[in-house]
């Protein structure tokens, strides 16, 4: 088996800064956001109708749901295989073969047409769907986790809150597109073609970040700053027989739960949840969407100097609390009709940027330096997957079924599961 090596590229001299880790990070997270958070608010807004039309409108959108949720479960098996493929070739040919996966599904399923002209497109959906997940498991690049180590002790929420920002970026930028091309283009040429464009656009900012995050890992400073810190890549087998591994794996996929399943109740639910139970215009919440998510930014902003100031533990610890009441006073909010709504929105995404900023890598420096790097992206997307997967839809379907206390119970055991995986380990969260 050839040595494992990557060729960096010639670079200034000198160490590398956290602020040149931050911007690395943030273009890449970006870029991944806003590809992901196209699909989601397809998955809502297009894809029931255009992929499930034999359907009715519930179980058009549970269908489209359950396609959503397969890249979360594939994302942890790409992961495994970036690992193996940068063993082997290096990190940079993992990082191209990652980004061209995920490349190739945008860019597929903004061709693909609706199951009226061909009876396999669901099937070529739901490929496309688990090839996304698959590149972005492996496209994991270490940054977030060199961004934490390089970060002075006074300053680490701030940094860490720098890779979180792509996630309402991505968000506002997605539900720009959308809202734009509903308010300009009839509804007619809307589902012909002008749902696709967002799709071409993700596509165009996956070749931009390709380039942004290859130039980064391959550069003398920042390849020479992953290899001193040990962010290399292990086997499953090497993390999970490690003294720490296994369960420092487990109890950071539950730490930031409560922030994981915020996330997509506050942005791709409640576009299904209203489209089925109120006579709402869609797009004027799509544009109300976008104000939120600048507030989102702004509570990462705030998370990042409250962090530094109480500790990231206890700023984790607290919001989840806030989620949980938060969860609680959903059913008022979403059933109180527009006011009730529109309040639900602007608090929903303030909490989800004070806790999602803080969210990213809450167990790395509990993992063994040596399983840093398989332990932190693991990590990551078990909490995606326990947390955020499944979380559209189960909270459709329970409170279509059952009322909508069913997302008071979601959240409230997000709630659960971040307290009590701070309270088991002590060391999260540090």
């Amino acid at each position: 088996m050839p040595p494992r090596r990557d060729a960096p590229a010639p670079h200034h001299d000198g160490a590398v800064t956290p602020d040149d880790i931050a911007v690395g990070v943030l273009v890449g997270r970006t870029c991944e956001y806003f590809d992901f958070f196209v699909y989601g608010l397809a998955s809502v807004l297009v894809f029931p109708a255009l992929f499930f039309p034999h359907l009715e409108r519930l179980d058009a959108l549970l269908a489209s749901f359950t396609v959503f949720s397969l890249a979360f479960v594939a994302r942890p098996v790409g992961t495994l295989a970036g690992m193996a493929i940068q063993r082997r070739y290096g990190r940079g040919v993992k990082l191209t073969l990652a980004m061209f996966g995920l490349g190739t599904a945008t860019c597929t399923m903004a061709l693909l047409p609706g199951t009226a002209t061909w009876g396999g497109a669901i099937a070529a959906l739901a490929f496309c769907r688990v090839l996304q997940g698959l590149a972005i498991g492996a496209a994991w690049d270490g940054l977030p986790s060199l961004l934490a180590i390089n970060a002075p002790a006074h300053r680490r929420g701030w940094y860490a809150m720098m890779g979180q920002l792509g996630a309402p970026v991505g968000f506002g930028i997605a539900a720009t597109l959308f809202a734009y091309l509903m308010t300009n283009v009839a509804p007619e040429d809307f589902f012909a073609w002008g749902w696709r464009f967002p799709f071409f656009v993700a596509f165009a900012l996956n070749v931009v970040a390709l380039f942004a995050r290859l130039q980064l890992v391959l550069d003398n400073d920042f390849a020479d700053a992953l290899r001193k810190h040990e962010l290399e890549p292990s086997s499953l087998r090497e993390l999970l027989s490690d003294e720490r591994g296994g369960r420092t794996l487990a109890v950071g996929a539950f730490a930031a739960l409560s922030s994981f399943a915020l996330v997509h109740l506050v942005t791709v639910f409640p576009l299904s949840w209203l489209s089925l139970s109120s006579s709402r215009n869609l797009t004027d919440v799509l544009w109300l969407q976008v104000g939120c998510a600048v507030l989102g930014v702004g509570g990462m902003l705030v998370s990042g100097w409250m962090a530094d100031r109480i500790g990231r533990r206890t700023t984790l610890g607290s919001l989840a609390v806030a989620i949980g009441v938060y969860g609680i006073a959903t059913p008022w909010l979403l059933d109180g009709g527009n006011a009730g709504q529109n309040l639900f929105f602007m608090l929903g995404f303030i909490l989800f940027g004070l806790s999602y900023a803080q969210a990213a890598g809450a167990a790395a420096s509990a993992f063994s330096p040596s399983q840093r790097y398989l332990g932190a992206a693991l990590s990551a997307d078990l909490a995606w997957l326990f947390g955020a997967a499944a979380a559209p839809l189960v909270a459709l379907y329970l409170s279509a079924n059952y009322g909508l206390g069913a997302v008071s119970l979601y959240l409230l055991s997000g709630m659960a599961g971040t307290l009590l995986a701070l309270g088991v380990h002590k060391r999260v969260g540090s």
